[in-house]
Protein backbone atom coordinates (compact mmCIF):
# COMPACT_ATOMS: atom_id res chain seq x y z
CA UNK A 1 0.00 0.00 0.00
CA UNK A 2 2.73 2.47 0.94
CA UNK A 3 4.61 1.87 -2.31
CA UNK A 4 1.48 2.76 -4.30
CA UNK A 5 0.99 5.88 -2.20
CA UNK A 6 4.62 6.89 -2.80
CA UNK A 7 4.11 6.51 -6.56
CA UNK A 8 0.89 8.57 -6.45
CA UNK A 9 2.67 11.27 -4.48
CA UNK A 10 5.51 11.29 -7.05
CA UNK A 11 3.03 11.68 -9.91
CA UNK A 12 1.21 14.51 -8.10
CA UNK A 13 4.52 16.30 -7.46
CA UNK A 14 5.38 15.97 -11.16
CA UNK A 15 2.00 17.51 -12.11
CA UNK A 16 2.59 20.38 -9.70
CA UNK A 17 6.05 21.01 -11.21
CA UNK A 18 4.60 21.09 -14.74
CA UNK A 19 1.88 23.49 -13.62
CA UNK A 20 4.46 25.77 -11.99
CA UNK A 21 6.39 25.95 -15.27
CA UNK A 22 3.32 27.45 -16.95
CA UNK A 23 2.69 30.19 -14.38
CA UNK A 24 3.02 33.68 -15.80
CA UNK A 25 3.58 37.10 -14.26
CA UNK A 26 2.71 37.36 -10.59
CA UNK A 27 3.10 39.61 -7.63
CA UNK A 28 2.21 39.31 -3.97
CA UNK A 29 -0.29 41.47 -2.22
CA UNK A 30 -3.87 42.53 -1.90
CA UNK A 31 -5.60 45.02 -4.11
CA UNK A 32 -7.79 47.45 -2.17
CA UNK A 33 -9.85 50.53 -2.94
CA UNK A 34 -9.70 53.00 -0.04
CA UNK A 35 -11.26 56.47 -0.03
CA UNK A 36 -9.60 59.81 0.52
CA UNK A 37 -12.72 60.80 2.46
CA UNK A 38 -14.08 57.57 3.98
CA UNK A 39 -17.02 59.24 5.75
CA UNK A 40 -18.51 60.41 2.45
CA UNK A 41 -17.14 57.60 0.28
CA UNK A 42 -15.43 60.15 -1.93
CA UNK A 43 -12.11 60.07 -3.73
CA UNK A 44 -11.72 56.34 -4.24
CA UNK A 45 -8.40 55.07 -5.56
CA UNK A 46 -6.71 51.69 -6.01
CA UNK A 47 -3.65 50.48 -4.17
CA UNK A 48 -1.75 47.26 -3.65
CA UNK A 49 -0.21 46.37 -0.32
CA UNK A 50 2.22 43.57 0.38
CA UNK A 51 5.07 42.48 2.62
CA UNK A 52 8.29 41.27 1.05
CA UNK A 53 11.51 40.47 2.94
CA UNK A 54 10.04 41.79 6.19
CA UNK A 55 9.20 45.17 4.62
CA UNK A 56 5.64 46.32 4.17
CA UNK A 57 4.90 48.29 1.01
CA UNK A 58 1.93 50.07 -0.49
CA UNK A 59 1.76 51.29 -4.08
CA UNK A 60 -0.88 53.21 -5.95
CA UNK A 61 -2.39 51.48 -8.96
CA UNK A 62 -3.89 53.27 -11.94
CA UNK A 63 -7.40 52.25 -12.88
CA UNK A 64 -6.31 50.84 -16.25
CA UNK A 65 -3.90 48.44 -14.48
CA UNK A 66 -6.32 47.11 -11.88
CA UNK A 67 -7.42 44.11 -13.97
CA UNK A 68 -3.82 43.06 -14.70
CA UNK A 69 -2.65 43.54 -11.10
CA UNK A 70 -5.63 41.52 -9.87
CA UNK A 71 -4.69 38.73 -12.30
CA UNK A 72 -1.09 38.81 -11.06
CA UNK A 73 -2.11 38.62 -7.38
CA UNK A 74 -4.42 35.66 -8.12
CA UNK A 75 -1.54 33.95 -9.94
CA UNK A 76 0.72 34.53 -6.93
CA UNK A 77 -1.84 32.99 -4.58
CA UNK A 78 -2.11 29.98 -6.89
CA UNK A 79 1.70 29.71 -6.94
CA UNK A 80 1.86 29.75 -3.14
CA UNK A 81 -0.89 27.12 -2.89
CA UNK A 82 0.93 24.82 -5.33
CA UNK A 83 4.25 25.22 -3.50
CA UNK A 84 2.54 24.44 -0.18
CA UNK A 85 1.02 21.29 -1.69
CA UNK A 86 4.42 20.29 -3.05
CA UNK A 87 6.03 20.71 0.37
CA UNK A 88 3.28 18.74 2.12
CA UNK A 89 3.55 15.92 -0.42
CA UNK A 90 7.34 15.89 -0.16
CA UNK A 91 7.16 15.55 3.62
CA UNK A 92 4.69 12.66 3.30
CA UNK A 93 6.87 11.05 0.61
CA UNK A 94 9.92 11.28 2.87
CA UNK A 95 8.10 9.82 5.87
CA UNK A 96 6.70 6.90 3.87
CA UNK A 97 10.09 6.17 2.31
CA UNK A 98 11.73 6.11 5.72
CA UNK A 99 8.97 3.89 7.17
CA UNK A 100 9.36 1.41 4.35
CA UNK A 101 13.15 1.31 4.73
CA UNK A 102 13.12 0.78 8.55
CA UNK A 103 12.04 -2.89 8.55
CA UNK A 104 14.91 -3.70 6.17
CA UNK A 105 17.48 -2.07 8.44
CA UNK A 106 16.54 -4.21 11.48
Amino acid sequence: MSQKRIQRIGRRIDRIKRTLLEIGPMRPGSLTRPYKDPQHHAGAYWQIGYTRRMKSRTEYVRREWVKEIRRQTVTHKRFKRLVDQWIDLSIEHSRLTIQMAEPEAT
